[in-house]
């Protein structure tokens, strides 16, 4: 969509002063604060066009303007000039971001991003290709029932119980904990599938049951201990006006919360994009109310794109200030997560 240097002036002026103060602008506030010397009714005739294509719209026939989605989109698109982090904002997240530990990194940015917008942070954990262990133990609890202990290759402990087909002796269970673990410590179930597959014939027949159902509950344990996304501030947006106005669309908002495939759609969206990107709507694919916008970055590990980090609230939101706080946690975190 092509506009005249007249038009993209004023509807940058509308969305703006509608962005700051929450209230339809009128042809005649455009016509004092634009910055044009352009009549009331000129700026009426210019309004009436972007209203034809589709980019403001009017509540009532008498009011001013508001965008519409595709009103911001062509905005955040042409617009958009955003006002480079503050020093105290920028120093927070630096001093907060340190790289102790990955976990903790990620929960510590997703809660910078909605203490900064006061919006819903949320980020994606890194992307684990293959599932692995550190480290696999094995506790005999009764006749047939052995606790299985899974430690991942971040340290996180994962147990799961496993009813077995026979007994089996404490000296035996110890056994096939240090084969696993001399044998196929940090390698990926499916490999580890695959090579015990290769090397049954070595170990002995009565393990081979045991050691099959410790791998299958091995991968479920960590597969279901490893969180897909860490979201904060979801309760900042039960304040945003925009949003709590229409309980039906603030329902269908915190939906996407829980489904979290759809969530993850939007964010994976990003992970094949190049810097920050703006989602306004329905725009990810996902449904989404009209006046819900998701702003995010890719965040890297040692120079690989491994996960998103995000901001969701209304579509009236300050584009200008949340792009870079968006922009400079991603950096951040790619720092700390690279260095940890």
């Amino acid at each position: 969509m092509v506009l005249d240097k007249r038009a993209q002036v004023l509807l940058k002026k509308l969305v703006e002063r509608y962005i700051a103060e929450g209230q339809p602008v009128g042809s005649r506030t455009l016509s004092r604060h634009a910055g044009l010397d352009l009549s009331p009714a000129t700026v009426r005739n210019v309004m009436a066009d972007l209203e034809e294509l589709g980019l403001i719209t009017s509540r009532h026939t008498s009011a001013g303007r508001i965008p519409t989605p595709q009103g911001y989109r062509f905005f955040v698109d042409t617009l958009l000039v955003t006002k480079p982090l503050g020093s105290g904002d920028i120093h927070q997240l630096e001093d907060s971001l340190q790289p102790d530990s990955p976990q903790r990194a990620i929960q510590t940015a997703s809660q910078l991003l909605s203490q900064l917008t006061q919006f819903a942070g949320v980020v994606m954990t890194p992307r684990r290709r293959q599932l692995s262990f550190r480290q696999i133990e094995f506790l005999r609890l009764s006749e047939r029932r052995v606790l299985l202990i899974v430690v991942t290759p971040s340290g996180d402990v994962q147990n799961r119980i496993l009813f077995t087909g026979q007994d089996y002796s404490p000296s035996a269970l110890i056994a096939a904990a240090n084969y696993f673990n001399q044998h196929y410590s940090g390698q990926s179930f499916e490999d580890i599938r695959l090579r015990l597959h290769g090397e049954l014939s070595e170990i002995r027949q009565d393990m081979v049951a045991l050691m099959s159902a410790a791998l299958e509950a091995s991968n479920r344990a960590v597969a279901e201990g490893h969180e897909q996304y860490v979201i904060s501030g979801e309760r900042n947006l039960l304040a945003v006006q925009d949003l709590s106005q229409d309980m039906s669309r603030l329902r269908q908002l915190f939906e996407l919360f829980e489904r979290k495939t759809s969530l993850l759609q939007i964010l994976d969206v990003s992970l094949r994009s190049q810097g920050v990107q703006i989602f306004i709507g329905g725009e990810s694919g996902v449904a989404a109310p009209d006046d819900v916008s998701v702003v995010t970055a890719p965040y890297r590990v040692d120079g690989e794109v491994v996960g998103t980090v995000g901001v969701i609230g209304p579509t009236r939101m300050a584009y200008d200030r949340v792009v870079p706080i968006v922009d400079v946690t991603a950096k951040l975190l790619s720092t700390a997560l690279s260095q940890s």
